[in-house]
């Protein structure tokens, strides 16, 4: 593959991260749980145990925002 054909392509996975990263530090300011981040902490530290749903880790994650029941730390 020659540099010229390359560039784009590379150019597209910068952007792509980015943008990732944006939509990321944004969701983080308003308040809004990452659940993908959480699946592979998850898969990564603790293999053993059945991560929550979408819906029970959000709920744990707004309890513990805005003083729930829920204790501010990691829902694992």
């Amino acid at each position: 593959m020659s540099e010229a054909m390359a560039a784009p392509a590379e150019r597209e996975t910068g952007l792509r991260h980015f943008w990732q990263r944006l939509r990321e530090g944004g969701a983080l300011m308003v308040g809004v749980p990452d659940y993908d981040r959480y699946l592979a902490h998850m898969q990564a530290q603790h293999p053993d145990l059945v991560p929550l749903t979408r819906e029970a880790f959000v709920r744990g994650r707004m309890e513990a925002r805005y003083g729930g029941s829920g204790t501010g730390k990691c829902p694992c």
